[in-house]
């Protein structure tokens, strides 16, 4: 039995694939093979369960929902990769840190083969280029299993960053690959972060070579 199976789901409305990987976290059994998936959102501001923060004026079109994963406030929209980690951690071996580390590595990995030296900050989970965010993270841990995860901007409109402060950050920029003279997919993006994230997770690699 494989122990890891991708998905791609296409175009995801937010509620609805966060009340699936709610309901698959809680069903899941022992002996269930971790997933991730992958696909996009139509536009959603969405609000970490501890955040208090909103959007401001200007957004009416998009809506503003409560999330139960853990971080700030964040954007996500069409041209974002949205993968999500449904993981047994304690099958895995590996503490939230860990993960988050290996997530980071994962996505600095990906952008390095591109070109671009991208980076995490401590205190601040995501990954950076030049100082602006370029994937946010977001994680919640129910009995040892692990759902949401990160998004990495490809190639999305950037502008409703603009009406919040990103991940609580005020003044955080923000960009994209696109922004960064790349020309890249969002499946193309994909592909590769699935090859890394399978030889992590399944090799339990949580630093860069």
């Amino acid at each position: 039995m494989r122990q890891l199976e991708f998905r791609r789901l296409g175009v995801r409305d937010y509620v609805i694939t966060a009340d699936d990987m709610r309901t698959w976290t809680q069903t899941r059994t022992p002996e269930a093979a971790d997933e991730i998936w992958f696909l996009e959102h139509a536009p959603v501001y969405t609000q970490g369960v501890s955040c208090s923060e909103s959007v401001r004026e200007g957004a009416p079109d998009i809506p503003l929902v409560k999330s139960d994963r853990g971080g700030q406030i964040t954007y996500h929209g069409p041209g974002q990769l949205v993968a999500y980690l449904l993981l047994d951690l304690r099958r895995l071996g590996l503490g939230v840190r860990q993960l988050v580390s290996l997530i980071e590595a994962s996505v600095i990995e990906l952008l390095g083969g591109y070109g671009l030296t991208a980076v995490a900050r401590p205190g601040a989970p995501g990954v950076y280029v030049d100082g602006e965010k370029i994937a946010a993270l977001g994680l919640r841990v129910r009995s040892g299993c692990c759902y949401h995860g990160l998004s990495l901007n490809v190639d999305m409109e950037l502008e409703p960053f603009s009406r919040i402060n990103p991940c609580g950050f005020a003044g955080l920029g923000v960009t994209s690959m696109k922004e960064l003279g790349l020309s890249v997919q969002v499946d193309e993006a994909a592909d590769a972060l699935e090859r890394i994230l399978e030889a992590r997770l399944l090799g339990k690699k949580t630093h860069l070579d």
